[in-house]
Parts: C-alpha cells; sequence; structure tokens
C-alpha cells in the first residue's frame, strides 16, 4: 500500500532579506538549513507601524541585524514564540534586548526540564527552561491598533507548541504544527501522537484560508493538507500495527525500515522516535503491549 503526499519543496529564499507573503505580513528566512529545518526557521514580522514578531529564530547576529533592518525603524511591540525549540526562540533574548519587547508564549514551567541524548531531542535543540515574560494560554489576545492575534494551544509537536491566528484576515501562523514541505515530527517525549492528532483535528473547522508556518512557504489549502496529514498519520499508525501483528519480538527499531525503507541515516534517530510515537499512540489505545515502556529494543505484541 502507498499513501504519497504532494509536499511543497519549492521556495525562493534569499536570506537576510525580507520577503512580502501577504499584505502587511513579511518574512526573514534564518540561515540554518538541515533536514530537519528545511530552508530554514521563518520569522514574520506582522503589522505596518507597530510590528509584532513572531518567531525571531536562532541565535544569530545575521538573522537578528536581518530582523531589526526590516523592521525599518518601525517600533516592535511584542515578541511572540510559537514554541521553545532553540531554532525559534533563541534569538528572542537579543531582540528583546535591542527594542525592549516583551516575550510571549506558553512558557515551559508546567513541563519536565531535562530531556533524553537522544536527538533531535535534548537541551541542544530545546529550550526547557524557557520562561516567557508574558504567558499566553489557549485563546488569550494580543493586539495593537493594526492587528489582533489570538494564541491557539496546539501540543504534539511540543508541549508548548501555540497557533496565531491574525483576525479578521484569514492567515494562521502555524509554527512547526503544520508545514507545506513536510509531515511535522513527533518524537517522545517532547512529542505526543495523541495531542498531535487531536490538535490537528481541532484545527479543521477553522476559516483560515493562508498558514504561515514556521519552515517552508505558505500553505493556500491548508484544510486539505490538515486532511491528508491525518490520513498519512492514520495510515502511518496502521503500518506500525501490521509490523507488530506480523513479527515475533518486533521492536520499534526493526519497525523502521520496514516503514521508512528509503530513510536518510541522517533522520534514522527522527524516524525511530516518529515510530515510538505511533507506538505509544497505540498502547494507549490498547492496541499494541509492551512489558514496560516502549523503549527502541524492547519487543512489542498486538494486544
Amino acid at each position: 500500500m502507498t499513501h504519497d503526499l504532494n509536499f511543497k519543496t519549492t521556495m525562493h529564499v534569499a536570506y537576510g532579506e525580507p520577503t512580502p507573503v501577504s499584505p502587511g505580513i513579511v518574512r526573514v528566512v534564518a540561515s540554518n538549513a538541515s533536514p530537519l529545518t528545511f530552508k530554514g526557521t521563518n520569522t514574520y514580522l506582522v503589522g505596518m507601524t507597530e510590528l509584532a514578531v513572531i518567531d525571531p529564530g536562532p541565535a544569530d547576529e545575521a538573522h537578528h541585524a536581518a530582523i531589526l533592518k526590516a523592521a525599518a525603524g518601525r517600533p516592535i511591540r511584542q515578541i511572540l514564540v510559537t514554541h521553545a525549540h532553540r531554532d525559534h526562540v533563541d534569538g528572542a533574548a537579543a531582540l528583546k534586548q535591542a527594542t525592549g519587547a516583551p516575550v510571549m508564549g506558553f512558557g515551559r514551567e508546567d513541563f519536565e526540564p531535562v530531556g533524553p541524548d537522544t536527538k533531535p531531542q535534548g537541551s541542544e535543540f530545546i529550550d526547557f527552561v524557557f520562561a516567557p515574560d508574558v504567558k499566553l494560554a489557549h485563546g488569550d489576545m494580543v493586539e495593537e491598533k493594526e492587528w489582533r492575534l489570538q494564541a491557539l494551544h496546539t501540543p504534539g509537536h511540543a508541549p508548548d507548541h501555540l497557533c496565531f491566528a491574525l483576525l479578521g484576515r484569514g492567515v494562521l501562523f502555524s509554527g512547526d504544527h503544520v508545514m507545506g514541505w513536510n509531515t511535522t515530527l513527533v518524537a517522545p517525549p517532547e512529542g505526543s501522537m495523541a495531542d498531535y492528532v487531536d490538535s490537528l483535528t481541532r484545527l479543521l473547522p477553522r476559516t483560515e484560508s493562508t498558514y504561515l508556518p514556521g519552515h517552508g512557504d505558505r500553505l493556500d489549502d491548508p484544510q486539505r493538507t490538515i486532511r491528508a496529514y491525518l490520513l498519512h498519520r492514520r495510515w502511518r499508525e496502521e503500518q506500525v500495527l501490521e509490523a507488530i501483528r506480523g513479527g515475533i519480538g518486533a521492536t520499534i527499531q526493526s519497525i523502521v525500515p520496514v516503514v521508512y525503507p528509503t530513510i536518510d541515516q541522517k533522520l534514522s534517530s527522527a524516524a525511530a522516535l516518529s515510530v515510538q510515537a505511533h507506538v505509544e499512540h497505540l498502547i494507549a489505545r490498547g492496541l499494541v503491549v509492551c512489558d514496560g515502556f516502549p523503549t527502541w529494543d524492547r519487543p512489542l505484541s498486538p494486544a
């Protein structure tokens, strides 16, 4: 069985230069391209005379300078963070120092401040102690005269993940929750497949017609993309379940080459974490059993 997704992998990027992506919104892309970040992290400047910055990106002097250049002397009033992964949040401190704007986000106080050494998790990639100046909860509003942004808590990729809806404009800043260039990485213990599927499902009734993601180009048919990603996750989960049912002593490690036969070795750990997320979801639903926590080498059995 095959289930191919149509990814949007073409994207023109001029690092350091602001690119208009919607009226009153420009994008500046950080030069931190990688297999997990695509062309780099997107930073958005919202507004015409008074600005909000969404995702200041990594701690990179050139990117910081490019954000200030794009602001062109206009005051930056708020710095919003979709989640505390370092490629999105590490640039916040320097931007706050330069502008005096408060950093706003969900915060990490309620989550475990340590992580495993296994990449792509761990403190190398996640600011486990990120504490915003202003904590945002689901439904909270951030507004100036020209715009209103509503925070939407969308855990799954990260427990603190927020999307931001630009009210009255049909635009949603989707962070790493919905992207067009690839599916979102859901990697335990930071990621939860159950939360991710629930968060995706809750976006379906919304009316925004344009998504501006944390990586990759804009999406102009986001509900179709969400439905495709939900179908893809169900299909991937069925693959994992079939592998467990068909193999005596099946483990997460042995399932990875079955469901990801052409995986780049640089992404093999990420693939194993994705399989683990599906396994945890299957265990929670009573479809799979494991004698203890499902580590990568622990045998799995159908319930």
